[in-house]
């Protein structure tokens, strides 16, 4: 059930009494539409492939690119390729075609053109293109909210269900509401102003009917402005309420008063919860991860009241107490697994500043204490059972480091794995968990505000699909690092460092809450990512970080007709590790269209992409992978089709898309070709699932770099074009298609993947590079397992490691970084991002194409 707005927590004032839960204290949406009534099932989204296809997005500016006239381009003319055969219609024929589009702009006009696939070959951007920038007018596109934190995948959206159902795309949002920001208004008020009907906080797009009343822009409901609105604090003057903060930024935070706390804010606590066994011992990450926490023990996000606590476990649980005043940490064992207890309760989890001298002790002790240890069980479950118990009372956040399949006690696993079907073209088994142990043990942690990380290094089968779900449903985070060795794999040692830096000091909010609301008539029926769904449609957030990333699908539901604007806003209500109450909301806004043509200008084909993923995902383990992938191909020839059908007389022969939507089929077949959704190439179940967990909880940056990554030549980069930043110069190579055809043996090339950069140095490469830039004489004396690239008083050198740096510029976590030789064992990892060649088992990007043309010729 869900609560009404009004009834249980009103604005700030007012005798409001205790909330009693979550759903309460948020303020609920529109009272007489927050949940079907009893007995109704709600309305089902129709099944994705078959109702939902999708466009794309922004590549507004830019005309299209010309053809290339090199040579590299001599392999490419199979049978169909033939350069332009036949003239494109005019603007003008096209805008007739098209429901006549009276003032198309040109922006709008080039994202209609109709482009040839079959023909065009060069339709990438020669740079990252930005998001599509959504046709509103300058005062409000001034102030919508960044597509960074909040990006639709219809930059207009449509009047109605029947027309969103008409162009075959996937409505639904993406978002990142907790990312570092280096601005952010916060406003400290009595009187936080949100609408008495459905809860909305005022916004840049509210209207003032005068100085004392304000429409909402969600559901049209007039409010009045209270009187400490009339006073503007950055203009320290009266009776400007248009002028104020909260109405001036779509993304502002607010400091919440006590109506929005259901306790007292917690404090930082922080408990870390250690594989000791053999397989941890040998890996070596104890090391290395006791040097990490040693070295940001300082910059661990918190205030004075700030908690930590360790267990390790093999066999049997081990506490440690680090009562102030002891003169050395003191092991507690627990053996009996099958009923934890905690052995005592008040010097577990203890004050970090009170004790930091005993937290350094143990953490320079551990490494050593198991080094000889025989022990090769894993007791997971119930190392997490009595996290949990240690945990409740407070809330907070579990760290754990798993090496192995846990063996013994609740929770054990089995190996599920036939390595023989790795490169199965059939259905792929054990997508899904093998137990629901680690699900319930989520749901619980989250009812206490317990958020669990789980860090995987492991280079056997642990089952990640059973694993994740600790994090899944209580909002954490999963890493996986295959293969960790910190000796035999320096690579994945230096990721796993540079992770933990980050996740050690990155900013964290506690029992978070989020809720997003839309305009009347627009509604939200399922969501992606880590969390738990509290009601209808409040996640549920132990944790938040900074890094992670939302989706959600919605429907209209009535038609939009009476509104020119569709507003979406997301509110995060959570606790800073200073202990601080505080509610982050953002607010977007978009234009609402009545023409077909119009909702495919505006697709914004990267949001369609991640959102299409999300979907392909969930798919894959409710029905299977093959279903999965069907849907995918499906969303791309429905959506051509429409298209298609809806502007027929103009276009040539071919396989014709709006330039909008130009790389859908593209990103759709790297899609295809992702560890999480591929078939016929060997892949291991645990990297598969970590591949979906991924897909489903990254940002849309992440995603699109990791499905779609960005190759240039950076052997010959030269200055023409250059950023100058801050005394440096930062070459600008253009993005090169993902095949093999745009390498030559004369070059050096950065793949750039999100998490991992190859830099691929062909046998013939420039000498001047490898020894200015690589820091060797020749190609053969390059070693074969470079990892970083040297910082040489080269001009070369600084150029190289500039643009390198630029790249990383905004990434949180940095990439694992391969120097890969024409001869060396990483090659096959580095040529499986060439999305655009084919495979024993996979179409090339022409092929593909054919295959879209013959499935929309059916």
């Amino acid at each position: 059930t869900l609560t009404g707005g009004d009834s249980s927590s009103t604005t700030t004032g007012s005798a409001s009494p205790v909330p009693n839960s979550y759903e309460s204290l948020e303020g609920g949406g529109y009272s007489d539409l927050a949940a079907p009534p009893a007995g109704v099932p709600a309305k089902q989204a129709p099944p994705f492939g078959y109702n939902y296809p999708t466009v794309h997005p922004a590549y507004q500016q830019n005309p299209a690119p010309k053809p290339d006239p090199s040579p590299s381009h001599g392999g490419y003319n199979p049978p169909g390729y033939q350069p332009y055969s036949q003239p494109f219609p005019s603007l003008s024929e096209l805008s007739s075609a098209l429901g006549g589009l009276g003032g198309v702009s040109e922006q709008e006009a080039e994202t209609l053109r109709p482009v040839n696939l079959l023909q065009e070959r060069n339709i990438l951007p020669p740079k990252r293109a930005p998001p599509p920038e959504p046709n509103l007018s300058n005062d409000l596109r001034k102030v919508n909210c960044s597509p960074d934190t909040f990006r639709c995948t219809l930059t207009n959206i449509p009047q109605t269900q029947a027309l969103l159902n008409k162009a075959r795309l996937p409505l639904g949002l993406l978002l990142h509401p907790f990312r570092d920001l280096t601005q952010l208004p916060v406003i400290t008020s009595n009187t936080i102003v949100r609408c008495r009907s459905c809860r909305t906080y005022i916004n840049p797009f509210v209207s003032f009917l005068d100085q004392r009343r304000w429409k909402c822009n969600l559901c049209y409901r007039v409010n009045d402005v209270p009187d400490e609105f009339m006073y503007n604090p950055v203009t320290r003057s009266y009776g400007e309420p248009h002028k104020r903060p909260e109405v001036q930024n779509s993304t502002v935070e607010f400091i919440a008063s006590s109506d929005y706390m259901l306790r007292p804010p917690q404090p930082a606590v922080y408990l870390f919860l250690l594989d000791v066994s053999h397989n941890a011992v040998e890996s070596g990450y104890l090391n290395v991860f006791c040097q990490s926490l040693l070295d940001n023990l300082e910059k661990l996000p918190g205030d004075t009241r700030t908690h930590i606590g360790f267990v390790t476990f093999d066999s049997t649980v081990h506490f440690y107490n680090l009562q102030e005043g002891l003169s050395q940490p003191q092991m507690l064992v627990v053996s009996d697994i099958d009923d934890v207890f905690i052995p005592t309760h008040d010097s577990l989890l203890v004050n970090l500043k009170e004790s930091k001298e005993l937290v350094k002790d143990l953490l320079n002790a551990l490494p050593g204490m198991f080094t000889h240890t025989r022990e090769t069980q894993s007791a997971l479950g119930p190392a997490l059972q009595a996290a949990y118990k240690l945990m409740s009372p407070t809330g907070g956040r579990v760290s754990v480091f798993q090496t192995q399949l846990p063996t013994l006690g609740a929770g054990h696993l089995q190996s599920r794995e036939d390595p023989n079907l790795r490169s199965s073209t059939k259905n792929v088994l054990h997508l899904g968990p093998a137990t629901d142990f680690y699900k319930k043990l989520a749901l619980d942690c989250s009812g206490q505000q317990i958020g669990v990380d789980l860090f995987l290094l492991s280079s056997q089968y642990s089952d990640l699909a059973s694993l994740a779900c600790v994090s899944k449903y209580s909002a954490g985070s999963v890493f996986y690092y295959p293969s960790f060795h910190h000796v035999h794999n320096p690579a994945q040692t230096q990721k796993f460092q540079k992770d933990l830096q980050r996740y050690l000091t990155r900013k964290i909010g506690f029992e978070a809450v989020m809720r997003i609301r839309c305009t009347k008539g627009l509604s939200i029926h399922t969501f992606h990512g880590n969390f738990f769904v509290r009601s209808t449609d409040l996640l549920s957030l132990a944790n938040v970080n900074p890094d992670s990333g939302f989706a959600v699908q919605m429907s209209i539901e009535e038609s939009l007709a009476d509104t020119s604007l569709a507003c979406f806003q997301a509110a995060l209500l959570y606790t800073s590790s200073k202990g601080k109450r505080r509610i982050r909301v953002h607010t977007l806004c978009l234009p609402v269209v009545s023409q077909l043509s119009e909702v495919f200008a505006g697709a914004d084909i990267q949001a369609i992409s991640c959102l299409l993923a999300n979907m392909a995902i969930d798919r894959s383990i409710s029905s299977s992978l093959s279903d999965a992938r069907d849907a995918l191909v499906n969303a791309v020839v429905d959506c051509l089709t429409a298209y298609r059908a809806n502007g027929s007389n103009i276009q040539p022969s071919g396989l014709i898309a709006p330039a909008a939507l130009r790389l859908f089929p593209l990103y759709v077949l790297a899609l295809l070709k992702q560890k999480a959704l591929r078939t016929g190439t060997s892949t291991r179940l645990d990297e598969r699932v970590f591949s979906m967990c991924e897909l489903k909880s990254q940002p849309l940056q992440q995603i699109m770099r990791m499905v779609h990554p960005d190759l240039y030549r950076i052997d010959n980069m030269t200055e023409q074009a250059a950023l100058h930043l801050n005394d440096s110069v930062i070459p600008q190579p253009p993005l090169l298609q993902l095949t093999a055809e745009k390498l030559t043996r004369e070059g050096a090339f950065l793949l750039d993947c999100g998490s991992v950069m190859y830099l691929w140095v062909g046998k013939g490469c420039n000498e001047t590079f490898i020894r200015d830039v690589l820091g060797f004489q020749n190609y053969a004396s390059l070693p074969s397992n470079m990892t970083e690239i040297p910082e040489l008083q080269t001009t070369y050198s600084e150029r190289t490691r500039a643009f390198i740096s630029w790249l990383l510029e905004s990434r949180t976590f940095l990439p694992a970084f391969h120097v890969v030789k024409d001869d060396a064992s990483t090659k096959t990892s580095f040529f499986q991002h060439l999305v655009e060649d084919r495979t024993e088992s996979a179409f090339s990007y022409y092929e593909f194409l054919l295959h879209i043309q013959q499935q929309m010729s059916k």
